[in-house]
């Protein structure tokens, strides 16, 4: 009912497109503008204790909106659209095998103001999309981090020192894709991927949507 009525009204206000502002398609990401975005070549972008690090794209343009919009400014449906372009990446990797797909957690904190990790979002339309599993609850933040945008590389690793909890049992004894939006020194991938080796977990890569 619920989903009837939604479409119901998306017939009579007719979604805008959040980057052109037009409607004919009825989107929050109109084809037009999601065929602007551009994929980095399939090289590995950086290598962190033995683990590949790939990046999708440079953030910029209608990347960098996308990011800010669903991370900001509470624009959810456009999960949808970053996971698309993860996974249409992902796909140029050639690489075999299920995966579970785990998202960079937020801290409870920072959960409460924002109310969602927008991340978590992209993990799920990724997993639909991919028909991979999602582990939310493998790796918890259990360190409320400051923002690591204004920090230098050493400031970094100082500030996610100790961050991350993995609860073994949750492990579902599957290759594990990390995912995040996006990689700037690598400092959160390698803090994550540490806490995975100290529990003997290795099968890992690792995937951003963007490299700045």
């Amino acid at each position: 009912m619920l989903k009837f009525f939604s479409t119901f009204l998306d017939l009579i206000y007719k979604k805008k497109c959040y980057f052109c502002g037009k409607s004919k398609d009825s989107v929050k990401m109109c084809p037009d503008c999601y065929n602007e975005l551009s994929f980095e070549d399939t090289n590995v972008n950086r290598i962190i204790d033995g683990v590949n690090i790939y990046t999708c794209g440079i953030y910029e343009k209608n990347l960098q909106k996308l990011i800010r919009g669903l991370k900001y400014h509470k624009q959810k449906e456009l999960a949808y659209y970053l996971a698309k372009f993860m996974y249409e990446y992902f796909q140029k990797l050639n690489l075999e095998g299920s995966f579970q797909v785990v998202p960079v957690p937020l801290h409870k904190n920072r959960i409460k103001k924002r109310k969602y990790n927008h991340m978590e979002l992209v993990s799920e339309e990724f997993c639909r999309l991919s028909g991979f599993t999602p582990n939310h609850e493998l790796i918890k933040r259990v360190k409320d981090t400051r923002p690591q945008y204004k920090l230098s590389r050493q400031e970094r690793i100082k500030n996610l020192s100790g961050a991350f909890r993995v609860d073994k049992e949750k492990y579902l004894h599957l290759p594990i894709l990390l995912i995040d939006d996006i990689c700037t020194t690598g400092s959160t991938f390698e803090e994550m991927i540490t806490a995975l080796k100290k529990e003997g977990i290795t099968d890992i890569i690792c995937l951003a949507s963007s490299n700045p």
